[in-house]
Protein backbone atom coordinates (compact mmCIF):
# COMPACT_ATOMS: atom_id res chain seq x y z
CA UNK A 1 0.00 0.00 0.00
CA UNK A 2 1.14 3.37 -1.21
CA UNK A 3 1.53 6.41 1.36
CA UNK A 4 -1.86 7.50 2.58
CA UNK A 5 -1.99 10.93 4.17
CA UNK A 6 -5.12 10.00 6.01
CA UNK A 7 -6.60 14.15 6.12
CA UNK A 8 -9.15 14.71 8.39
CA UNK A 9 -8.70 18.69 6.90
CA UNK A 10 -11.45 18.47 3.92
CA UNK A 11 -15.39 17.87 4.50
CA UNK A 12 -15.54 14.79 2.71
CA UNK A 13 -19.39 14.19 1.49
CA UNK A 14 -21.85 11.53 2.12
CA UNK A 15 -21.88 10.13 -0.47
CA UNK A 16 -18.88 9.64 -3.14
CA UNK A 17 -19.39 11.56 -6.35
CA UNK A 18 -20.78 14.69 -4.13
CA UNK A 19 -18.88 18.06 -4.08
CA UNK A 20 -17.80 19.72 -1.32
CA UNK A 21 -16.62 22.91 -2.23
CA UNK A 22 -18.37 26.02 -2.62
CA UNK A 23 -18.33 27.74 -5.89
CA UNK A 24 -19.45 31.87 -5.71
CA UNK A 25 -21.98 32.12 -8.78
CA UNK A 26 -20.75 34.86 -10.80
CA UNK A 27 -22.56 34.44 -14.09
CA UNK A 28 -25.81 32.54 -14.62
CA UNK A 29 -24.79 30.88 -17.68
CA UNK A 30 -27.43 28.89 -19.23
CA UNK A 31 -26.01 25.16 -20.56
CA UNK A 32 -28.41 24.80 -23.38
CA UNK A 33 -28.01 24.18 -27.38
CA UNK A 34 -26.95 27.25 -28.23
CA UNK A 35 -24.14 27.37 -25.43
CA UNK A 36 -20.50 26.01 -27.56
CA UNK A 37 -19.57 23.14 -25.73
CA UNK A 38 -16.54 23.11 -28.21
CA UNK A 39 -15.84 27.17 -29.38
CA UNK A 40 -14.43 27.07 -32.54
CA UNK A 41 -14.85 30.60 -33.02
CA UNK A 42 -11.52 32.21 -34.66
CA UNK A 43 -11.35 34.68 -31.33
CA UNK A 44 -11.37 31.81 -28.83
CA UNK A 45 -8.77 30.03 -30.76
CA UNK A 46 -6.75 32.84 -30.65
CA UNK A 47 -6.62 33.05 -26.76
CA UNK A 48 -6.44 29.50 -26.57
CA UNK A 49 -2.71 30.02 -28.61
CA UNK A 50 -1.90 32.65 -25.99
CA UNK A 51 -3.13 30.06 -23.22
CA UNK A 52 -1.07 27.41 -24.64
CA UNK A 53 1.82 29.35 -24.45
CA UNK A 54 1.64 30.60 -20.84
CA UNK A 55 0.64 27.17 -19.44
CA UNK A 56 4.36 25.81 -21.08
CA UNK A 57 6.20 28.79 -19.94
CA UNK A 58 4.73 29.68 -16.20
CA UNK A 59 2.13 27.19 -15.14
CA UNK A 60 3.24 24.03 -16.07
CA UNK A 61 6.93 24.74 -14.18
CA UNK A 62 4.78 26.56 -11.33
CA UNK A 63 2.54 23.01 -10.90
CA UNK A 64 5.75 20.55 -10.77
CA UNK A 65 6.88 22.96 -8.05
CA UNK A 66 3.67 23.65 -6.21
CA UNK A 67 2.79 20.03 -6.24
CA UNK A 68 6.69 18.85 -6.04
CA UNK A 69 5.21 16.68 -8.70
CA UNK A 70 7.25 13.08 -10.11
CA UNK A 71 5.87 11.38 -13.34
CA UNK A 72 6.10 7.66 -13.65
CA UNK A 73 4.86 5.79 -16.87
CA UNK A 74 5.72 8.23 -19.61
CA UNK A 75 7.72 5.33 -21.41
CA UNK A 76 4.12 4.65 -22.34
CA UNK A 77 3.10 7.19 -24.23
CA UNK A 78 6.55 6.44 -26.54
CA UNK A 79 5.45 3.07 -26.94
CA UNK A 80 1.91 3.31 -27.99
CA UNK A 81 2.60 6.32 -29.83
CA UNK A 82 0.69 5.48 -33.02
CA UNK A 83 -2.51 4.02 -31.31
CA UNK A 84 -3.22 7.45 -29.15
CA UNK A 85 -2.40 9.24 -32.25
CA UNK A 86 -6.12 8.29 -32.97
CA UNK A 87 -7.33 9.83 -30.06
CA UNK A 88 -7.85 8.76 -26.82
CA UNK A 89 -9.58 9.29 -23.21
CA UNK A 90 -7.51 9.87 -19.89
CA UNK A 91 -9.28 8.54 -16.78
CA UNK A 92 -7.75 9.55 -13.41
CA UNK A 93 -8.56 10.46 -9.78
CA UNK A 94 -9.59 13.58 -8.45
CA UNK A 95 -7.45 14.56 -5.33
CA UNK A 96 -6.57 17.99 -5.94
CA UNK A 97 -7.21 21.47 -7.31
CA UNK A 98 -4.54 21.84 -9.20
CA UNK A 99 -4.17 17.85 -10.57
CA UNK A 100 -5.42 18.64 -14.24
CA UNK A 101 -2.78 20.73 -14.82
CA UNK A 102 -0.18 17.69 -13.47
CA UNK A 103 -2.00 15.78 -16.29
CA UNK A 104 -1.52 18.23 -18.75
CA UNK A 105 2.28 18.49 -17.63
CA UNK A 106 2.66 14.72 -18.05
CA UNK A 107 0.70 14.04 -21.38
CA UNK A 108 3.26 17.21 -22.63
CA UNK A 109 0.04 18.46 -24.50
CA UNK A 110 -2.17 21.85 -24.20
CA UNK A 111 -5.30 20.52 -26.35
CA UNK A 112 -6.62 18.09 -23.86
CA UNK A 113 -10.34 19.02 -23.49
CA UNK A 114 -11.28 17.68 -20.25
CA UNK A 115 -15.65 17.55 -18.35
CA UNK A 116 -15.96 20.06 -15.54
CA UNK A 117 -18.96 19.88 -12.94
CA UNK A 118 -21.33 22.97 -14.54
CA UNK A 119 -20.62 25.26 -11.54
CA UNK A 120 -16.88 25.64 -12.18
CA UNK A 121 -18.02 27.57 -16.02
CA UNK A 122 -20.54 29.60 -13.29
CA UNK A 123 -17.97 30.68 -11.03
CA UNK A 124 -15.14 33.11 -10.33
CA UNK A 125 -12.10 31.50 -12.92
CA UNK A 126 -15.31 30.30 -15.68
CA UNK A 127 -13.21 31.78 -18.43
CA UNK A 128 -10.03 30.12 -17.40
CA UNK A 129 -11.88 26.56 -16.91
CA UNK A 130 -13.03 26.87 -20.75
CA UNK A 131 -9.55 28.10 -21.93
CA UNK A 132 -7.74 25.49 -20.46
CA UNK A 133 -10.57 22.67 -22.30
CA UNK A 134 -13.12 22.96 -19.73
CA UNK A 135 -16.64 21.48 -20.95
CA UNK A 136 -19.50 21.41 -18.32
CA UNK A 137 -21.61 18.16 -18.19
CA UNK A 138 -25.30 19.17 -19.02
CA UNK A 139 -27.75 19.33 -16.37
CA UNK A 140 -30.53 18.25 -18.27
CA UNK A 141 -31.54 14.96 -20.79
CA UNK A 142 -32.91 15.23 -23.69
CA UNK A 143 -32.07 17.45 -26.58
CA UNK A 144 -29.39 19.11 -24.72
CA UNK A 145 -27.35 16.61 -24.16
CA UNK A 146 -27.75 14.61 -27.42
CA UNK A 147 -26.14 17.38 -28.29
CA UNK A 148 -23.53 17.45 -26.44
CA UNK A 149 -22.70 13.69 -26.79
CA UNK A 150 -22.66 14.49 -30.23
CA UNK A 151 -20.19 17.30 -30.40
CA UNK A 152 -17.96 15.22 -27.76
CA UNK A 153 -18.25 11.77 -30.03
CA UNK A 154 -17.15 14.42 -33.05
CA UNK A 155 -13.98 15.69 -31.31
CA UNK A 156 -12.77 11.71 -30.27
CA UNK A 157 -13.25 10.87 -34.02
CA UNK A 158 -11.58 13.46 -35.11
CA UNK A 159 -8.28 12.01 -33.10
CA UNK A 160 -9.27 14.77 -30.09
CA UNK A 161 -7.93 13.63 -26.51
CA UNK A 162 -10.70 14.06 -23.78
CA UNK A 163 -10.10 13.68 -19.87
CA UNK A 164 -12.57 12.69 -17.39
CA UNK A 165 -12.54 12.36 -13.62
CA UNK A 166 -14.77 9.23 -13.02
CA UNK A 167 -14.78 9.34 -9.65
CA UNK A 168 -17.69 12.30 -10.51
CA UNK A 169 -15.84 15.41 -7.64
CA UNK A 170 -12.73 16.41 -6.18
CA UNK A 171 -11.73 15.12 -2.68
CA UNK A 172 -8.16 16.41 -1.75
CA UNK A 173 -5.95 14.08 -0.88
CA UNK A 174 -7.97 10.91 -0.50
CA UNK A 175 -6.30 7.95 -0.92
CA UNK A 176 -9.17 4.98 -1.74
CA UNK A 177 -10.10 4.98 -5.49
CA UNK A 178 -13.60 5.66 -5.24
CA UNK A 179 -16.08 4.43 -7.51
CA UNK A 180 -16.25 5.18 -11.13
CA UNK A 181 -19.16 6.48 -13.12
CA UNK A 182 -19.41 4.59 -16.53
CA UNK A 183 -19.69 7.75 -18.89
CA UNK A 184 -15.73 7.54 -20.00
CA UNK A 185 -15.67 4.20 -20.72
CA UNK A 186 -19.31 4.42 -22.63
CA UNK A 187 -17.49 6.84 -24.67
CA UNK A 188 -14.16 4.53 -25.25
CA UNK A 189 -16.92 1.77 -26.67
CA UNK A 190 -19.02 3.57 -28.99
CA UNK A 191 -16.20 5.99 -30.34
CA UNK A 192 -13.55 2.77 -30.18
CA UNK A 193 -11.04 4.79 -29.08
CA UNK A 194 -8.42 3.27 -25.66
CA UNK A 195 -8.60 4.66 -22.20
CA UNK A 196 -5.35 5.99 -21.16
CA UNK A 197 -5.68 4.74 -17.08
CA UNK A 198 -3.69 7.82 -14.63
CA UNK A 199 -3.13 7.61 -10.87
CA UNK A 200 -2.05 9.55 -8.07
CA UNK A 201 -0.54 8.50 -5.02
CA UNK A 202 1.05 10.45 -2.27
CA UNK A 203 4.50 10.60 -0.83
CA UNK A 204 5.46 12.32 2.19
CA UNK A 205 6.48 15.76 2.30
CA UNK A 206 9.86 17.60 3.74
CA UNK A 207 9.88 19.83 6.74
CA UNK A 208 10.15 22.92 4.44
CA UNK A 209 7.10 21.81 2.12
CA UNK A 210 4.63 21.54 5.06
CA UNK A 211 5.60 25.23 6.44
CA UNK A 212 5.44 26.79 2.87
CA UNK A 213 2.24 24.99 1.32
CA UNK A 214 1.04 23.04 4.27
CA UNK A 215 0.32 20.41 2.17
CA UNK A 216 -0.62 16.84 3.57
CA UNK A 217 2.00 15.15 0.88
CA UNK A 218 3.58 15.52 -2.33
CA UNK A 219 2.05 13.97 -5.71
CA UNK A 220 3.37 11.20 -7.93
CA UNK A 221 1.50 10.94 -11.14
CA UNK A 222 1.79 7.25 -12.56
CA UNK A 223 0.90 6.70 -16.40
CA UNK A 224 -0.40 3.64 -17.18
CA UNK A 225 -0.81 1.65 -20.65
CA UNK A 226 -3.55 1.87 -22.63
CA UNK A 227 -6.97 0.20 -22.09
CA UNK A 228 -9.12 -1.37 -25.64
CA UNK A 229 -12.72 -2.03 -25.24
CA UNK A 230 -13.97 -5.67 -25.81
CA UNK A 231 -15.52 -5.92 -29.41
CA UNK A 232 -17.27 -9.22 -28.83
CA UNK A 233 -19.12 -7.74 -25.74
CA UNK A 234 -22.89 -5.93 -25.96
CA UNK A 235 -22.67 -1.91 -25.59
CA UNK A 236 -23.50 -3.05 -21.72
CA UNK A 237 -20.90 -5.26 -20.74
CA UNK A 238 -18.05 -3.76 -22.92
CA UNK A 239 -18.48 -0.08 -20.84
CA UNK A 240 -18.87 -2.47 -17.50
CA UNK A 241 -16.27 -4.90 -17.95
CA UNK A 242 -13.80 -1.75 -19.35
CA UNK A 243 -14.70 0.41 -15.95
CA UNK A 244 -13.91 -2.25 -14.08
CA UNK A 245 -10.45 -2.56 -15.74
CA UNK A 246 -9.61 0.54 -15.53
CA UNK A 247 -10.73 1.45 -11.87
CA UNK A 248 -8.55 -1.92 -11.33
CA UNK A 249 -5.69 -0.61 -13.03
CA UNK A 250 -5.77 2.52 -11.35
CA UNK A 251 -5.87 1.33 -7.92
CA UNK A 252 -2.87 -0.62 -9.14
CA UNK A 253 -1.10 2.35 -10.16
CA UNK A 254 -1.76 4.60 -7.30
CA UNK A 255 0.26 1.76 -5.29
CA UNK A 256 -3.25 -0.14 -3.72
CA UNK A 257 -2.62 -3.88 -3.92
CA UNK A 258 -5.66 -6.39 -5.35
CA UNK A 259 -8.50 -6.60 -2.96
CA UNK A 260 -7.24 -3.54 -0.72
CA UNK A 261 -9.53 -0.84 -2.32
CA UNK A 262 -12.16 0.25 0.51
CA UNK A 263 -15.00 0.84 -2.68
CA UNK A 264 -16.36 -1.05 -5.51
CA UNK A 265 -15.40 -0.24 -9.14
CA UNK A 266 -18.63 1.25 -10.54
CA UNK A 267 -20.69 3.71 -8.59
CA UNK A 268 -23.95 3.05 -6.81
CA UNK A 269 -24.70 5.72 -5.00
CA UNK A 270 -22.16 4.52 -2.49
CA UNK A 271 -21.66 6.39 1.19
CA UNK A 272 -18.53 7.24 2.15
CA UNK A 273 -16.22 4.55 4.49
CA UNK A 274 -14.59 6.22 7.27
CA UNK A 275 -11.82 3.86 7.32
CA UNK A 276 -9.77 5.44 9.67
CA UNK A 277 -11.65 8.29 11.16
CA UNK A 278 -15.33 10.16 11.42
CA UNK A 279 -14.22 13.42 12.27
CA UNK A 280 -13.48 15.44 8.77
CA UNK A 281 -13.65 19.11 7.60
CA UNK A 282 -12.07 19.92 11.40
CA UNK A 283 -11.23 24.01 10.63
CA UNK A 284 -12.00 24.15 6.97
CA UNK A 285 -11.90 27.30 5.46
CA UNK A 286 -11.91 26.47 1.55
CA UNK A 287 -9.48 24.91 -0.44
CA UNK A 288 -6.12 25.94 -1.53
Amino acid sequence: MSFDPKCNKFPYPEITNQHYLKVERKEEINFDENYPYIDTSKKFRRKRKIVAFLLRTIVFPMTRIRLNLRIKGRENLKEYKELLSHGYITVCNHVHMWDYLAILVALKRTDVKFLSWAENLRGPSRKLVKLVGGIPIPEEKGPIFIKWYRLLSKYLKEDGVLHVFSEGSMWEFYQPIRPFKEGASHFAVKNDKPILPLAFSYRKNGWIRKKIFHSPACLTLSIGKPLLPKKELSLGESKEELSIRTHEEICRLAGINKGENIYPPIFDNNHRIDYYTNEYGKGYKGSF
